[in-house]
């Protein structure tokens, strides 16, 4: 901000005067600003490495013994049929045949009528309107009224919005030659309906609709004459915790259920993706390069233990075997490897050891235990040690900060006051100014012979 104090009398420049004083007089302040600065980046620093952390915690508790325990998956030997497997699934195999498929029942219409628009009710033959909905024994438990001069088309879709679960339509079999055809709008045997006409007596007459297709479920023959059926084509639970759905007759099927060991492996991976992304991300914080700037938390003693024990948990005896037997190690560098391949083929051969690797026994911790605890320990959001190293770091920039706002205001006084003093300085030396250009006027008149 212009000063505008500039020399008019004295010929300094005050401007320059002043911005130079208050530059020296700043100097704590932007001393104190740089602090900030670092703090602000130690606070960054911090919580990137606690995201990390946070990342090894999930990716260790995924690998619990009852994680594993519930990564289930089901096989089937035929193409046509697909099977799942929940957490809770059963381990084990079924085999079967199919010997029925689940259908929806369809019925259409005995009465062959000239157009969709034809009418339905105005030319008198029996059995007539309305739609009679009969009960699973027969007996009528309710209508669909149909208006005088209703068409066919105006049936469909009466009977489409009776919400009695029927979908209706017409359909042309013929040259001129149309009938309703009314569908269940749920599969299988849930989905069965009795519909008639009113006959000759007033009785409901099912004989006006043929079935074209049943409401049955699937059945199974799971052999000696023991059958399982269901509803729909999918049988729940015919292993405890699995779906099956059958698609098409066929024999000697087999189902099994099994461990997920790809799921498994999967999970494992993503626990050395997460140790190598906070070990690097630690690294890269405490450790300088050379011909770079200093890292940002430079030898920082809380991240290189951490790193130690990322390290340590991975690294140590498990019941007195190593994590090298299920494919985990270490490298030179600081880093963890894992052989998927060698890890799926323990998997297979001795599953009990791979679980006691990685979630620990009655009496031991795993080493995704380990990384848990210790992951948890760093990143909680409460009490992690990461989380108050970053807090803290917050707390010093804000009280820095404070002193920066003081120090603001005690140099806009010491600006204001230098501001006064050389505009004082300028108003005396513009008076002595005035008073010597007074005084040489008056020697002058003494000394000059024209004066009166």
């Amino acid at each position: 901000m212009a000063l505008g104090v500039d020399g008019l009398v004295s010929g300094l420049d005050t401007t320059s005067i002043i911005s130079g004083l208050m530059a020296v007089e700043s100097r704590p302040k932007t001393l104190l600003q740089n602090q900030i600065t670092v703090a602000q980046a130690k606070a960054s620093a911090y919580r990137a490495v606690n995201t990390r952390f946070d990342a090894i915690r999930t990716a260790a508790e995924a690998l619990t013994s009852a994680s594993l325990q519930a990564a289930k998956t089901a096989s089937s030997s035929s193409a046509s049929l697909t099977a799942s497997a929940s957490s809770s699934a059963s381990t084990g195999r079924v085999t079967f045949t199919v010997l029925q498929l689940a259908s929806t029942q369809e019925v259409m219409s005995e009465r062959v009528f000239t157009s969709a628009t034809a009418s339905v009710t105005d030319d008198g033959v029996r059995p007539s309107w309305p739609i009679q909905v009969l009960d699973a024994e027969g007996r009528v438990t309710d209508t669909i009224v149909v208006p005088a001069g209703s068409s066919l088309a105006d049936v469909a879709e009466l009977i489409s919005a009776s919400g009695y679960g029927l979908d209706a339509t017409v359909v042309q079999v013929g040259n001129g030659e149309f009938r309703l055809k009314v569908v269940a709008d749920s599969e299988g045997s849930a989905g069965a309906f009795r519909i008639g006409l009113t006959g000759e007596d007033g009785s409901p007459d099912e004989l006006a609709f043929r079935q074209t297709s049943p409401a049955q479920g699937a059945i199974v023959d799971l052999g000696g004459g023991i059958r399982a059926s269901s509803a729909s084509n999918t049988f729940e639970n015919l292993i405890p915790g699995t779906r099956i759905t059958v698609s098409k007759l066929e024999s000697a099927v087999t189902v099994t259920v099994g461990s997920d060991d790809a799921a498994i492996t999967a999970k494992v991976q993503a626990l050395v993706d997460a140790a190598n992304g906070a070990l690097g991300v630690s690294k890269g914080y405490t450790t300088s390069t050379a011909g770079q700037a200093t890292a940002t938390l430079q030898g920082d003693r809380a991240l290189v233990q951490l790193s130690d024990q990322v390290l340590s948990a991975i690294s140590s005896a498990i019941g007195g075997k190593s994590a090298s037997t299920i494919g985990l190690q270490l490298t030179r560098d600081g880093k963890v490897t894992f052989d998927a391949a060698a890890f799926t083929a323990k998997l297979g051969s001795d599953p009990a050891a791979v679980t006691a690797l990685l979630s620990g026994t009655d009496t031991t911790t795993g080493i995704a235990g380990k990384l848990a605890a210790l992951a948890k320990t760093a990143s909680d959001s409460s009490t992690g040690t990461l989380v108050q190293l970053a807090t803290g770091r917050d707390t010093l920039a804000k009280a820095i900060q404070e002193k920066v706002d003081a120090f603001d205001i005690r140099l806009a006084a010491r600006q204001a006051t230098l501001t006064r003093q050389f505009g004082a300085l300028e108003t005396a030396l513009s008076t002595i100014k005035n008073q010597s250009s007074w005084l040489s006027s008056q020697i002058g008149q003494l000394y000059d012979p024209n004066a009166s």
